[in-house]
C-alpha cells in the first residue's frame, strides 16, 4: 500500500500571523517540508520571506486558493511529491481563502496526500478592534482542528476570555492555543485531523471583500517620514506588508489593523502591498504620501 504524504493546511484572516508561524515551523521541524503558498496581492511578499530556507517551494501566486486555483493546486501537490518526495506538506492559504473547498479537494481529488490537520491562526488584537466575524472568517474557524490565538500579548486577559467564548461558538471541539509571534510546539500542529469530517462539496460563491495594490521603488526612504506615513494610513488599509529600504538597512514591514513593526531583512528594493476594503479608491492619495518619504 502506497504511503500518502501528510498535508497540513494553515489558514486564517489577513495579517493573523500565518507566515510568521510558517517560519517558526521551518526553524523547529527537522523533517523535509514542502511549502505551498497562496497570496493576495501582486507581489509575493510572503514567498520572498520564506525563500532561502532549506525547503522546496511552489508559489501559487495571486487569486483565491479555495476557488480559482483548485486545479493548479492539485497539479502543484502532485508535482512536488514526484520531484521532491517530502515528509510532509504545509499549505499556507491567503487570508481570503475559504478552506472548506480546499479540504474537500484534498480528500476527494488528491489521493497521494492525506489531510493531517487544519490550523487556523486568529489575530487576538485584530478581533478586539474588529469584533465582527465575517463569512470567510467563520468558515476558517469552523474548519479548524486547532486554533492558534496569536498576538495575545497585545490584549488584556479579560478580552482573551471573551474571544475564546466567541471562537467556541463557531467551533466547539478545536483546542485554542495562546501564542505570541506563532511560537508553539510544532508537535501540537501535526497529526491532529478530525477522525470524521464532512465530505459535502461546499456551495459558496466567493465574493472578495478586499482588493489590493502594490508599489515598488529603488529609492531610499526616510524612516521618520515612513513611520508617520504608517501611523496615518487610511482606515481602509487593513493590511500592508513588504520591504522598505531606509538609510541604515532594509526591513520587512508588517502592518495589521493600525499596528506595525520592522524586522531587518535582506532584500534589494522597496516592495509593498496594501490590502483593504475598497482600498483602490485611496491608491493615488496613499502613493503620493508615500513618495514624499523618498530621499
Amino acid at each position: 500500500m502506497t504511503t500518502r504524504t501528510p498535508l497540513t493546511l494553515i489558514t486564517g484572516p489577513l495579517g493573523s500571523g500565518k507566515t510568521t508561524l510558517l517560519r517558526h515551523i521551518l526553524a523547529t521541524v527537522s523533517q523535509k517540508i514542502a511549502i505551498l503558498m497562496n497570496e493576495f496581492g501582486e507581489i509575493a511578499i510572503d514567498a520572498k520571506v520564506i525563500q532561502g530556507q532549506n525547503v522546496s517551494m511552489a508559489d501559487l501566486g495571486g487569486g483565491c486558493v479555495c476557488c480559482s486555483l483548485l486545479g493548479e493546486f492539485e497539479a502543484a501537490v502532485n508535482e512536488i511529491i514526484e520531484t521532491v518526495n517530502p515528509d510532509l506538506i504545509v499549505v499556507e492559504t491567503t487570508g481570503l481563502a475559504e478552506p472548506d473547498a480546499l479540504v474537500f479537494d484534498i480528500q476527494e481529488s488528491i489521493p497521494v496526500v492525506r489531510l493531517d490537520g487544519v490550523v487556523t491562526v486568529i489575530d487576538a488584537d485584530g478581533l478586539v478592534q474588529y469584533p465582527q466575524v465575517g463569512h470567510t472568517g467563520r468558515i476558517q474557524i469552523e474548519a479548524a482542528d486547532a486554533i492558534l490565538l496569536n498576538k495575545v500579548d497585545l490584549v488584556a486577559e479579560s478580552e482573551l476570555e471573551a474571544i475564546a467564548t466567541k471562537l467556541h461558538r463557531f467551533n466547539e471541539t478545536a483546542p485554542i492555543f495562546h501564542t505570541q509571534r506563532g511560537q508553539i510546539d510544532p508537535a501540537l500542529l501535526f497529526g491532529i485531523a478530525k477522525a470524521e469530517r464532512s465530505l459535502q462539496p461546499p456551495h459558496h460563491i466567493h465574493q472578495p471583500e478586499f482588493d489590493s495594490f502594490s508599489y515598488t521603488s529603488p529609492a531610499t526612504f526616510d524612516r521618520v517620514c515612513f513611520e508617520e506615513f504608517a501611523a496615518s494610513l487610511a482606515p481602509s488599509v487593513y493590511r500592508a506588508k513588504g520591504f522598505v529600504r531606509f538609510v541604515d538597512d532594509i526591513y520587512l514591514f508588517n502592518f495589521v489593523a493600525g499596528r506595525w513593526d520592522f524586522e531587518p531583512f535582506e532584500q534589494a528594493t522597496t516592495e509593498l502591498v496594501f490590502i483593504g476594503k475598497r482600498v483602490n479608491e485611496h491608491q493615488i492619495e496613499i502613493l503620493q504620501r508615500l513618495k514624499l518619504c523618498e530621499h
